[in-house]
């Protein structure tokens, strides 16, 4: 069989791209829209049926982002407001070694007032003896007890609050690449960022509400990507919120669960630059946010995936390159042979509504491959063959299918 150019004799031949863009499958003019997107770092919203790429084009276009400086942020205590945290951005990397060196410092600072306490409590211990044999009476005793408890006390409360000062790790941005953020099905305080709930809220065992932060999904795909698949699933009170993030590059953090001991903090804003991508079915639409998709329509491109593409030579390749890829991706099951590869473009075909023309569902016939493979494993056969795939065709049907036949 040719690929490329190239005579295989299974899967194990097939040279598979390095980046994802290039492992795209039957969507030329979605991933030509996206490298120009990814170049000019534009908002993209992708729709189409399940199963086509979208996520993979969401991937992709932070795989060719020109890396942007990274940062690291920090959530610091406020000594005038302590409902209100603040906030200190910084190099990337550097928020690890800031947190690192208050610990030392505060550690260092607890060894010296553990000294001194100690020193007065065997000081008092001393006098209380002292004064209790010279006077042989026990009232001295009872009032050394009484300063001791008193020093116990002193030392309890200085290590129950020694790290409410220490500053609070929000993002970390020490791994080299850009940031893709997948917040698809978050909630309002996942992707907008939240407030924890204190169970301790008085009594001096309550945390520091700097410590209380969370950051979003928004703050932590700074510099980089976020993707949110099934857009519609969003309340528009967050899609509210997710305009007003792009729009300003920043947002605070503060409690968005009702009745809890977090409502009242609000942190300083926090950067949130990022390149947003939608994804969604044609249904999605509607349910989206006018000024949202305004948004991105103006700032970026709107692209619809394919569900089918022409029965050509050159996609009959690609679809070769795809089964590689599966194979390569699952690690668990064999290559394909020269008859198996054939029957699966067949079934390609077969799932297409048109004549020469090949499916683009991807992620059904990926279903279809792992079956096939897995049937190749069970069999202990060391590559899938045409058998494996007519008989995974009865494993990977759909409950409709199952359904069907049963009638």
């Amino acid at each position: 069989m040719n690929f490329q150019g190239h005579t295989i004799t299974s899967t194990a031949d097939v040279e598979i791209p390095k980046r994802l863009i290039d492992q795209i499958i039957g969507q030329d003019q979605a991933v030509e829209v996206v490298r120009i997107a990814a170049r000019q770092r534009r908002f993209l919203l992708i729709v189409g049926e399940p199963g086509t790429g979208k996520s993979l084009l969401g991937q992709a276009v932070a795989e060719m982002f020109d890396k942007q400086p990274l940062q690291d942020v920090l959530a610091l205590p406020n000594f005038q407001e302590a409902v209100l945290p603040k906030v200190q951005v910084c190099v990337a990397g550097e928020a690890t070694a800031l947190v690192q060196q208050a610990k030392y410092l505060r550690r260092r600072a607890l060894s010296t007032e553990s000294f001194i306490l100690w020193t007065l409590a065997l000081s008092t211990l001393c006098l209380v003896l002292y004064f209790a044999i010279r006077d042989n009476s026990p009232t001295w005793i009872l009032g050394g007890v009484f300063v001791l408890f008193l020093i116990y006390q002193g030392r309890k409360a200085l290590f129950s609050h020694s790290g409410k000062n220490i500053p609070k790790i929000l993002i970390s941005n020490s791994q080299e690449k850009v940031p893709f953020i997948d917040a698809t099905g978050s909630q309002a305080g996942a992707l907008l960022g939240d407030v924890r709930h204190d169970p301790f809220q008085s009594g001096g065992h309550e945390s520091s509400p700097h410590s209380l932060l969370e950051a979003g999904a928004i703050h932590r795909a700074h510099n980089g990507v976020l993707f949110i698949d099934e857009v519609s699933t969003l309340g528009m009170d967050s899609q509210h919120s997710l305009l007003t993030a792009i729009q300003q590059k920043e947002l605070a953090i503060f409690g968005r669960s009702p009745g809890s001991s977090g409502t009242m903090v609000r942190s300083e804003n926090v950067p949130c630059d990022f390149l947003l991508i939608l994804a969604g079915n044609v249904g999605d639409i509607d349910n989206m946010h006018p000024a949202l998709r305004s948004r991105v329509r103006g700032y970026g491109y709107e692209i619809f995936t394919n569900t089918e593409m022409a029965d050509t030579e050159r996609n009959r390749s690609k679809l070769i390159q795809f089964i590689a890829q599966e194979v390569k991706c699952d690690g668990k099951i064999p290559h394909f042979d020269l008859r198996a590869i054939e029957a699966i473009i067949a079934a390609a075909r077969k799932r297409a509504s048109q004549d020469n023309m090949l499916t683009t569902k991807l992620r059904e016939l990926g279903g279809l491959v792992r079956a096939a493979g897995d049937l190749a494993v069970q069999l202990e056969d060391k590559l899938v063959s045409k058998k494996h795939v007519e008989l995974a065709h009865k494993y990977a049907r759909s409950l409709e299918e199952q359904q069907d036949s049963l009638c």
